[in-house]
């Protein structure tokens, strides 16, 4: 099995294609203005937004990108106006992240994980 690809809701699709390829993804898809798909910069996955007539509340999924010089990416999308609710740090599971939300609340966050991405030293033993 493979994850394929990750879809948010979004008020308006226009407005989110914009937020998206500002962030660096390539628009794909885009037939109507209720939904859009974009593939990542890197790797195989694709990332998508559709169309909802109201917001849910509560709880929602993250959705992590992960970027090689994640300092250098976040500098560069803050001076496209892209705003951080925190800025690249490192965390006790030794990734680097930086958060971010969407115009329509969506959890984003960009991260560096290396070796630790699926390694890290406390790694379930086969």
């Amino acid at each position: 099995m493979n994850l394929n690809q990750v879809t948010v809701p979004s008020l308006d699709v226009l407005k989110s294609i914009a937020f998206y390829e500002k962030l660096g993804l390539k628009l794909i898809v885009h037939t109507h203005d209720k939904y859009a798909r974009f593939e990542c910069p890197d790797g195989d996955s694709t990332f998508s937004i559709h169309e909802v007539s109201k917001l849910a509340t509560g709880e929602a999924p993250v959705v992590y990108f992960e970027c090689e010089n994640l300092d250098d990416h976040v500098k560069h999308l803050q001076e496209k106006g892209i705003s951080f609710e925190e800025l690249p740090n490192d965390k006790d599971w030794l990734w680097r992240e930086a958060h971010l939300y969407d115009p329509y609340g969506n959890h984003l966050i960009l991260y560096k994980a290396g070796k630790n991405r699926k390694n890290p030293p406390w790694r379930k033993k086969d």
